[in-house]
């Protein structure tokens, strides 16, 4: 078990990315090149370089597979541009906005409703569709199938960040533990 305090400083820069990997809303990633530049400062480039590019790798891998997942799910349906941005939206009401007061709801139930209400609103009454043309009860049955695919594509970006995570705090552990 180390016994540098800085060791220790860095390795819970590095845990920071847990909770960041269950809510998109908080940074996420990013603290594990953070976390491993604190570790290479400490020790010098020479002995630390490993550390941060694991770090950097696993940082610019989880944007791919946030970009990736988002893309793809609401590419299938060919969704608007404006659907992922209504599901953004859609994830930061729901977690400070109505549905956690209800008594029933909460955080979990606003990141998951909240991105799919948002993302089927916007496509619902997007611009390059207009209800009137498709009808209202088209409309909606297309927006909520956007919102159902932008929301599939969140939670397999959450998936692959837990586990991009795990794979830098792993990582970490293994090139630094003597």
């Amino acid at each position: 078990m180390p016994s540098d305090p800085i060791w220790w400083w860095a390795f819970g820069v590095q845990l920071l990315a847990l909770p960041g990997a269950l809510l998109p809303v908080l940074p996420s990633l990013l603290w594990l090149p953070l976390g491993a530049g604190l570790w290479v400062w400490h020790v010098g480039w020479a002995a630390g370089w490993p550390t941060l590019v694991l770090a950097l790798t696993v940082f610019f891998l989880g944007l791919i597979a946030d970009l990736l997942a988002v893309a793809l799910a609401s590419a299938r349906l060919r969704a608007s541009r404006w659907a992922v941005l209504g599901a953004g939206l859609g994830l930061l009401l729901g977690l400070v906005g109505l549905l956690p007061a209800l008594p029933f709801g909460g955080p979990l139930l606003g990141a998951l409703f909240g991105p799919w209400l948002g993302a089927a609103l916007v496509e619902a009454f997007s611009a390059t569709r207009p209800p009137l043309a498709l009808g209202w009860l088209s409309s909606a049955r297309r927006g909520a199938l956007v919102g159902l695919a932008v929301v599939a594509g969140l939670l397999v970006s959450r998936v692959a960040q837990i586990f991009l995570a795990l794979l830098g705090i792993g990582g970490f552990l293994l090139l630094t533990w003597h």
